[in-house]
């Protein structure tokens, strides 16, 4: 009665049954967690009451866990409970693991474990808390290269009831704000090589910036800017509200949906935020392109655009936009996931946090090929989108446009301004992380 610091650190081991529970571990790391959790007056010491109620608040936890792991309610748990459990959490192993993780608590030889193997199983290692590891992937996936601002796809109950999504999507679009701005001069860069460059027009990187800050001074590097910025926030809470809908139509009772439901629910997501903003992307190429005294602003080329052109302008180039989510998507959770669990495998037994660089370069590597495999369609989307205001171009559809880049420039007319597109990803993407972990400090949004 009365635990305090100076009596539990001389002790080695504390054995304790009246609870039916029993722990044999360093007696320091269990009363540091109990006293973080239970410790009511706040006195430094932790007295037998609240020990008690510690320990039959983690028995229920424990009971919980192994209810959820026993599906057949069997009284035991075996190794394909173990694989089918962590499958739901987006975590796949082999069989040969999960017998590895029984063999760790099976005290019997059975290869099957029950309650009381399961219950007196040392609980406080934090590298060994599956759920704890999950967590950390499922909001990894803020990363904004200035393509496609990604969402977080999942959100535990908890953080819808307290809010903490919205904070998470303010936290992702202010970062997205500020990496766009700072790379808007290489965004702005490839619409120009894009829809400008060919054989006779060999622009450069150095040259095309140049050429830029030779037409209209320095601020011209950003024109385009502005509308990028804007439609982030309505893109990204569309894709949120969507994402989260679909979810509810597929049936899903689960907080964790499989690859091939989340590949298909981020796929129509994506599909339906840009359906919504896709005159915002017009206007983006159609600013970024003009010339010095052009357009007043954002309205003033929204006016002329359908005064000139009509309606429809709004949505030249939506075909191939679409057209594109698909392999971005694709692959992009493809590659994704296939690092996901590499590293999962071999290195999540021993730390549960991937760390700053882990994550970076799980969402780097993963947008960068969905981008590669997807630009084409980008490439002849902005073309498109940027018919009318190239000086003597003529309306081609998108089967043409691919013809004719094919038939004049080869593939390589494909990938033009690839490379300035390219250097703004791991810059976008870092500077993205950045500023979103300071926010989230900001909004009181711990960082997992």
């Amino acid at each position: 009665h009365g635990f305090s610091r100076s009596v539990c650190s001389s002790l080695h081991t504390f054995t304790f049954t009246d609870c039916a529970i029993i722990y044999s571990c360093d007696a320091w790391d269990i009363l540091t967690h109990v006293c973080v959790t239970e410790e009511k007056e706040h006195d430094g010491q932790l007295d037998f009451e609240e020990f008690v109620h510690y320990l039959q608040d983690h028995e229920k936890d424990l009971k919980l866990v192994f209810k959820s792991l026993d599906r057949k309610i069997a009284g035991q748990v075996n190794a394909n409970d173990v694989m089918n459990s962590l499958r739901d959490l987006g975590v796949h192993i082999s069989l040969q693991q999960a017998e590895r993780v029984l063999q760790s608590m099976d005290k019997n030889g059975t290869m099957t474990i029950d309650w009381n193997e399961w219950k007196k199983y040392p609980t406080l290692q934090p590298a060994e808390n599956i759920p704890e590891i999950i967590l950390y992937w499922k909001h990894s996936t803020i990363f904004d290269v200035g393509e496609n601002m990604m969402v977080p796809d999942e959100f535990t109950s908890e953080e819808h009831m307290t809010g903490m999504w919205w904070r998470h999507l303010v936290a992702g679009g202010g970062a997205g704000a500020v990496s766009r701005t700072c790379t808007a001069p290489l965004d702005r860069l490839k619409v120009l090589m894009q829809v400008h460059g060919s054989h006779g027009n060999n622009m450069c990187i150095m040259s095309g910036l140049a050429q830029m800050i030779k037409e209209g001074g320095m601020r011209s590097l950003w024109r385009g800017n502005g509308v990028n910025v804007i439609k982030i926030a309505p893109e990204s809470a569309l894709k949120f509200m969507a994402y989260e809908q679909i979810k509810r139509l597929m049936g899903s009772s689960q907080e964790t949906l499989g690859i091939t439901e989340r590949f298909l629910a981020g796929s129509l997501a994506g599909v339906i935020a840009q359906s919504a903003i896709y005159p915002m992307e017009v206007l983006k190429t159609r600013l970024a392109l003009r010339k010095t005294g052009q357009y007043k602003g954002i309205s003033d080329c929204a006016k002329h655009i359908l005064k000139g052109e009509g309606a429809s302008a709004f949505y030249k180039g939506y075909v191939p936009n679409m057209l594109g989510i698909i392999p971005y998507a694709g692959i992009d959770l493809a590659v994704y996931e296939t690092l996901k669990n590499t590293w999962l495998q071999r290195y999540g037994t021993e730390n549960a946090d991937p760390g700053v660089f882990v994550l970076l370069a799980c969402g780097t590597v993963s947008s960068t090929c969905g981008q590669l495999a997807s630009y084409p369609l980008a490439l002849v989307r902005t073309r498109m989108q940027a018919q009318a205001a190239v000086e003597g171009a003529s309306q081609v559809s998108m089967t043409g446009l691919f013809k004719q880049i094919l038939k004049t420039e080869g593939p390589t007319g494909l990938y033009r301004g690839l490379t300035p597109n390219f250097l703004k990803v791991i810059p976008a993407v870092s500077i993205s992380y950045v500023v979103y972990e300071h926010i989230k400090t900001t909004l009181g949004v711990q960082s997992r």
